[in-house]
């Protein structure tokens, strides 16, 4: 498959699925990423692949401010070059060893990434909390369509349940999207539980729309 830059900000993971210390694989048009945080905070991302043997750094785990590959441990600083290769302790490692860094941001709750840095800032929905996400065989198209949502700025809008829904939808590979579920700040702990059960639905009848053709 050809794969594209990703010349714009694409949501890729709530910010609470990456606490300080953890690294998780994700995906942009242009591939698969790894997204990772310091064990002080700090958000990066990066290509999957270890320039080594090209093992995926989102199989390896985070020590200190660097990511480690599991395979020979190979160690990435947040701007994406090579700070240590044990089998070479005393060895400064050469500049042209990276994994391919990626620029990431936080908004709302939502990690960002992009292959290069856009002009604008990310989406940002005042007034909405992000409660989880989920992949769907489908389309965008087939999601509109299931969660009988209208288009608004940056997303998805719906009304379920007289709870406002905004959803964030991202191409995974051509057979997949990325939803991300953000509700209104003030929803009810019963509100939000109704509408991750509402997601689950949704999710059924838009890979019946997209596969099946059944219309909502």
């Amino acid at each position: 498959m050809t794969h594209t830059l990703s010349l714009s900000w694409t949501p890729v993971a709530l910010s609470s699925d990456v606490p300080p210390g953890t690294v998780i694989p994700a995906k942009l048009s242009s591939g698969p990423i790894a997204v990772w945080r310091t064990q002080s905070g700090h958000l990066s991302a990066n290509g999957d692949r270890c320039p080594h043997r090209g093992m995926r750094l989102s199989h390896g785990f985070v020590r200190g401010e660097t990511l480690s590959c599991i395979y020979h441990g190979w160690r990435f600083a947040d701007d994406g070059s090579c700070t240590h290769i044990p089998a070479h302790p005393d060895l400064t490692p050469p500049s042209a060893i990276k994994c391919n860094p990626r620029q990431a941001k936080e908004s709302g709750g939502v990690i960002w990434v992009a292959d290069e840095l856009p002009d604008e800032e990310p989406v940002f929905f005042e007034g909405f909390k992000p409660l989880r996400s989920l992949v769907v065989a489908a389309d965008e198209a087939s999601v509109r369509e299931a969660a009988q949502a209208t288009n608004v700025e940056g997303g998805l809008a719906v009304n379920h349940a007289g709870t406002d829904i905004r959803l964030l939808v991202s191409d995974l590979d051509g057979e997949q999207v990325f939803v991300i579920l953000l509700l209104a700040e003030n929803s009810s702990p019963e509100a939000c539980v109704s509408a991750s059960r509402w997601a689950e639905v949704m999710r059924q009848k838009a890979e019946r729309i997209c596969n099946h053709g059944e219309t909502s």
